[in-house]
């Protein structure tokens, strides 16, 4: 019996950070753009979803809002 090889892809562990999804690629790379909520973002895992950094999340939130966005909140942190 022949098994296929197994394939190694690197994975990258974040803990207790918050996840920001936009509607669209768009919207993400807009709010990647502005400096105030780029700080707050450790990373990206998709086109539309956002990494927050820890502890961050109420700053970002308070930004989208500013900017007239209506970000809904599923989980928090505790």
């Amino acid at each position: 019996m022949n098994e296929a090889p197994v394939t190694r892809l690197p994975v990258k562990l974040h803990r207790r950070v918050c996840l920001v999804m936009t509607e669209d690629a768009l919207l993400a790379e807009e709010l990647l753009a502005r400096k105030k909520l780029s700080q707050e973002v450790a990373g990206r895992l998709t086109d539309r979803v956002l990494l927050v950094r820890p502890g961050r999340i109420e700053a970002v939130l308070e930004e989208l809002r500013r900017l007239g966005h209506t970000p809904q909140v599923v989980g928090r942190p505790g």
